[in-house]
């Protein structure tokens, strides 16, 4: 049992323990955005900022994090994982089950899914939210993860309809699609023919050539803006 929590959970001191629980974290993080306290701005900018890191209040993340906090700190990140994991199988179990006649499973993956896409921009625009991460690489590799989540649920979200110039034929096709033409034009096999199939490809278009792009540049040259990941007097 030993090896198995030195592998899933790591090295963590036993007398580390958070002054705040993760929810009171996000609404001190959401008062220092209001009150200027890492950066100048106002207007539109302020206006976003705020949104976005409130917005991360109306989703269930937030909320596991903060039940795993009650185990113990050093379980959040754990717990976190296994969330993101689930998330990315969702979209599968619908696509391989063809159960997009689901209102329900459609309406939670969507809502999940708004979660995911709010989460990398507030971690651009709203970056008092977070205290710095453990590993770069972890955040990394979630991102990877967030990624094809993103790209399975788009792929979903293609097949409710007859939105394109014709059915998909496996269960891959509509995540092939959704890769491709997140990443080019596509290749002019699959292409929509519905306004719905189309702002859906413009969305993750657009999605995927501003924000993950942008997101992608953050981490791997490391800006350390002034409240950038660095928020140490409420860790």
């Amino acid at each position: 049992m030993s090896i198995l929590k030195k592998l899933l959970v790591g090295k963590v001191s036993n007398s580390y323990k958070p002054k705040f629980n993760p929810i009171q974290k996000r609404i001190l993080n959401i008062k220092s955005i209001w009150n200027n306290d890492h950066q100048d701005d106002n207007g539109i900018e302020k206006i976003v900022r705020l949104l976005l890191s409130s917005s991360q209040l109306l989703f269930p993340g937030i909320y596991i994090k903060y039940l795993a906090s009650k185990i113990g700190p050093e379980y959040q990140d754990l717990i976190m994982d296994i969330y993101i994991l689930l998330k990315v199988a969702f979209p599968f179990i619908i696509l391989i089950n063809e159960l997009q006649s689901s209102v329900f499973l459609i309406y939670l993956m969507t809502y999940l899914l708004i979660e995911t896409l709010m989460y990398i921009p507030t971690l651009i625009f709203a970056s008092d939210l977070f205290t710095r991460p453990r590993s770069y690489k972890r955040s990394m590799l979630l991102l990877f993860f967030n990624y094809i989540e993103i790209v399975v649920s788009f792929g979903v979200l293609y097949t409710i309809g007859n939105n394109m110039n014709k059915p998909f034929e496996h269960w891959f096709d509509p995540v092939y699609f959704s890769i491709i033409s997140s990443n080019s034009i596509g290749f002019g096999d699959y292409y929509p023919i519905t306004t719905y199939g189309k702002m859906l490809a413009s969305i993750q278009a657009l999605f995927f050539l501003s924000f993950v792009i942008l997101f992608l540049n953050f981490f791997s040259t490391k800006v350390k803006n002034k409240g950038y990941f660095d928020n140490d007097e409420i860790t």
